[in-house]
């Protein structure tokens, strides 16, 4: 077996803009839904133990 072997892959323009536009399209938008969503249940989670509006 030859120590030669090991080629390393160089993505090409067209790769590397399809994963950016999936970063940028489906990702973070995906990820800001979530993190807003998160903050919204840990709000309503603590009015509904708490019986009060955090920080009144």
């Amino acid at each position: 077996m030859k120590r030669d072997d090991h080629v390393e892959h160089v993505p090409t323009k067209t790769q590397e803009l399809r994963a950016f536009l999936i970063l940028t399209v489906i990702t973070a938008p995906i990820l800001a839904v979530m993190t807003v969503g998160g903050y919204g249940f840990c709000v309503w989670m603590m009015q509904l133990l708490s019986g009060r509006l955090p920080g009144a």
